[in-house]
């Protein structure tokens, strides 16, 4: 109805529309049962012209002549009816009650065949008119009051309307991930794919334990990494889950093609399985800041509560004497004792000793000097608050087992090198996290500073439970390895884990850096940070108002969360929203994606079952062990003794010697 027209004069005409349909029914049932109200008198000359000029103009020369005009004129009311609509008229009811109608409506003409009285015949036939006009009213009225725009049943959580279009086409490089994937679009399930197809823009994995970081995820990113010939370092929280994937694809890629690497892997738990390797390697350590930045990681590994209070004196204080100490290991006789172990012996020296030692080389004196005036001014509080800390710290790092791997050099930390790349697999447990961690987080310190270089091969970094380790400046790796062709991936439980460990700034920063985001059930602050960056999109929105007299229905259109923080936080296992980072040359028009990773379960388990465990490097004997463990004291011992020696021998250096309180 447009606004020009008259509403009432419309209800006038339907009301008229309706009388007329009426009137053609009586005068029909008048025609039909003429005869016997003739018999009874009830006729007249004015209804007989009536009836003849009605006759001549053909409307009553059929039976169902005048009927269907009573209907087709019912009809044309019922458009005029603009009464109340609800939600309680469906067009069900509607089409029984017109359908039942006009079956009434017409099948009363049975009662004119059937041998009865006239006057029954006539009266049941009028009845049944009637009934079957009310009927069709009733119906027609229902159909008039439908609101035809149906709210969706079904969907009380809007899945429907938060589907929007994801990338469906392989886009694939010789760096890329390619994960697939099916996702809903309305009420249609549609074929996709994750494409990462730029790594090196870092990868955070998020979600909480069992929502498949590893099973969907992580272990297609290993497996395509080393088909496409990635150099790679896997940190295996739950050893040894992940380093069976890589030492599987490992094989595989040797046999086909490609030229050969090493797989390596560090076990502090079995030793006859695990390589042996220096992460205080004297060739990688150029300057003292090399010595600074492994000694911030060690303590800090081992205190995680310090990593929020760096700057604090006592903290800087026990970094600068480790860092001294490493250094001077580094310096005696080029680096023939710089390995951890030989640090660890070394801290814990008499004062007297250990000073006189640091104080012989010229580059550490700065960082030495305090300690030593607090000893010879007899500020012993002060000095056992600066040094106690660091050596019983680095006192739990003191047994055989870690010795013996520490102290060994089977292969170096370059595994980018292009001469010589490799796989190394390095293995955490969770009941001992913070003595592995520590040790762990050392060698990624010191690896990351010799595969972050340029002209190296390409090289992935995979760190499962990522805050269990602590790396100094993470956030320059990620923005640094683009350029230098390494990939990160972080598995991350939840944002809050990782603030917990690393500090609310460097957590946040890690979120907002990283390119590629891969997220199963997360809650709380993440997932109300990532339904943030996974943007808006366009949403229909419906609203019904129903009153006495009338009913209104809305339909707006209006820009909303993509994926709310509700959606996130009620993922299903193998369930994943995120988006993706791409490059000039290969730009992905749809990043973010809300779907489910489709795994090959049946290829998975022939997989695993085709796994075959590495053999033994070497025959382990508890008692060489030992004498390892032996030799190193014996070798801090005899440096000590030797260097005493040598400067009190010399009257150039004897001033350097500290004397015994």
């Amino acid at each position: 109805m447009s606004s020009t027209e008259n509403p009432q004069g419309l209800r006038k005409i339907a009301d008229m529309c309706r009388t007329m349909s009426f009137i053609v029914l009586f005068g029909h049932v008048y025609q039909v049962g003429y005869p016997y109200f003739a018999s009874i008198g009830i006729r007249s000359g004015i209804s007989d012209r009536l009836l003849g000029a009605f006759g001549e103009t053909g409307i009553f020369g059929e039976f169902h002549g005048a009927k269907c005009l009573s209907l087709v004129l019912l009809f044309l009311s019922v458009l005029g009816n603009r009464g109340r609509k609800g939600p309680e008229f469906t067009y069900l009811s509607a089409v029984i009650r017109t359908a039942a109608g006009t079956g009434v409506f017409f099948g009363a003409s049975l009662m004119l065949v059937m041998a009865l009285p006239p006057f029954r015949a006539l009266a049941s036939y009028t009845t049944g008119c009637l009934i079957g006009m009310l009927l069709m009213v009733s119906g027609m009225a229902r159909l008039t009051r439908i609101i035809h725009r149906r709210f969706t049943k079904g969907d009380i959580f809007n899945h429907q309307n938060q589907t929007f279009p994801q990338q469906e086409e392989l886009l694939e490089n010789e760096f890329s991930v390619n994960l697939p994937t099916s996702y809903p679009l309305g009420k249609r399930t549609r074929k996709g794919w994750i494409n990462i197809i730029n790594p090196f823009r870092a990868i955070l994995v998020l979600g909480n334990p069992g929502s498949g970081k590893s099973y969907f995820v992580i272990r297609h990113l290993i497996s395509q990494h080393i088909r496409k010939g990635f150099s790679m370092l896997v940190y295996d929280f739950k050893y040894d889950d992940l380093s069976r994937i890589a030492y599987h694809h490992w094989k595989e890629r040797n046999v086909r093609s490609g030229p050969p690497m090493e797989f390596y892997r560090i076990d502090f738990e079995d030793l006859s399985r695990t390589h042996r390797s220096n992460p205080l390697e004297p060739s990688a350590m150029t300057d003292i800041t090399d010595a600074a930045e492994s000694a911030r990681t060690i303590l800090l590994g081992l205190n995680r509560e310090w990593i929020r209070r760096q700057g604090d004196f006592f903290v800087e204080s026990a970094i600068n004497l480790l860092t001294a100490v490493i250094w001077y290991l580094r310096r005696y006789r080029d680096g023939e004792f710089c390995t951890l172990p030989h640090v660890i012996e070394l801290m814990q020296q008499d004062y007297d000793r250990l000073f006189t030692l640091l104080r012989s080389q010229e580059e550490i004196q700065v960082l030495i000097n305090p300690f030593v005036n607090a000893y010879l001014n007899n500020v012993m509080e002060q000095l056992e608050g600066q040094v106690a800390s660091a050596k019983v710290a680095l006192a739990r790092l003191s047994s055989p087992q870690l010795y013996y791997v520490l102290s060994g050099s089977d292969f170096t930390l370059d595994i980018n090198n292009p001469e010589s790349p490799k796989i190394v697999c390095m293995g955490n447990n969770p009941q001992k996290i913070h003595i592995y961690g520590a040790v762990i987080s050392l060698y990624v310190n010191r690896l990351i500073k010799q595969v972050n270089r340029k002209g190296m091969r390409k090289c992935s970094l995979v760190f499962d439970e990522f805050p269990t380790i602590y790396l100094n400046n993470i956030d320059s790796l990620i923005a640094t390895a683009r350029s230098n062709r390494v990939s990160t991936c972080l598995c991350v439980q939840d944002i809050s884990q990782l603030r917990k460990d690393y500090g609310r700034d460097q957590a946040d920063v890690i979120l907002n850096i990283v390119g590629n985001v891969i997220s199963g059930q997360v809650s709380g602050d993440t997932a109300r940070q990532l339904s943030e960056r996974f943007g808006k999109i366009r949403q229909q929105r419906e609203s019904m108002s129903i009153n006495s007299s009338d009913t209104s229905l809305s339909l707006s259109n209006q820009l909303d969360q993509a994926v709310p923080p509700s959606v996130i936080s009620s993922l299903s296992s193998g369930e994943f929203v995120g988006t993706v980072a791409d490059e000039p040359s290969q730009p992905v028009a749809l990043k973010a994606f809300h779907c489910s990773i489709i795994n090959d379960h049946r290829g998975i388990q022939r997989e695993e079952s085709s796994y075959t465990e590495s053999g033994n490097i070497r025959e382990i004997d508890k008692k060489n062990v030992h004498m390892i463990y032996m030799q190193i004291k014996k070798d801090v011992e005899d440096l000590t003794y030797s260097e005493m020696d040598r400067l009190l021998s010399d009257p150039t250096t004897r001033h350097l010697v500290v004397p015994r309180k």
